[in-house]
């Protein structure tokens, strides 16, 4: 199952890169998440970095470790998560150009085995929530990144209060 959601920002590629990938603030940056505790980082650049990132899921919280699988800066990464016996693969793209940039969230839920396949099966009930907490998270880096385009921060991300 894949679920993808977009929004335009009004600022530049490298603050939307800069805010999308600042992964060790996202329990500061991003309304959904609770924690984050980096588990591995990267010899250079984001491929190799592993976290474990809490967030809040019918109710409860949920601990997942992810891992940057590829990556290519100003344009996309993509992420893994194994789980239950599914594949998670979160892909987080940019497009566009400065002053409207377009920040894609895809999500692609892979069933492992026959017992995952068939416990998948309700899930496309759940297509709305996970696009609603996809919109989530780009609209939060939106709100950060544009406003601190308008205060003039060139070089920092607001996080949520």
């Amino acid at each position: 199952m894949t679920v993808e959601a977009s929004i335009t920002i009004n600022a530049s590629k490298a603050a939307v890169w800069a805010a999308t990938t600042d992964i060790a603030r996202f329990a500061e940056l991003l309304s959904g998440v609770k924690k984050i505790e980096v588990v591995e980082r990267s010899a250079s650049g984001l491929v190799g970095l592993r976290w474990k990132e809490t967030r809040m899921l019918f109710g409860k919280e949920a601990t997942l470790e992810k891992w940057i699988t590829e990556a290519k800066e100003n344009e996309y990464y993509r992420t893994r998560a194994e789980d239950s016996g599914f594949v998670f693969i979160t892909t987080n793209r940019l497009s566009g150009s400065d002053g409207a940039v377009t920040l894609t969230g895809i999500h692609e839920t892979q069933p492992q085995g026959f017992a995952a396949r068939l416990k998948s099966l309700p899930m496309v009930f759940f297509k709305g929530v996970i696009k609603k907490a996809i919109l989530q998270d780009l609209n939060d880096i939106k709100a950060a990144v544009e406003l601190d385009r308008v205060a003039g921060n060139t070089d920092t991300v607001r996080t949520k209060s």
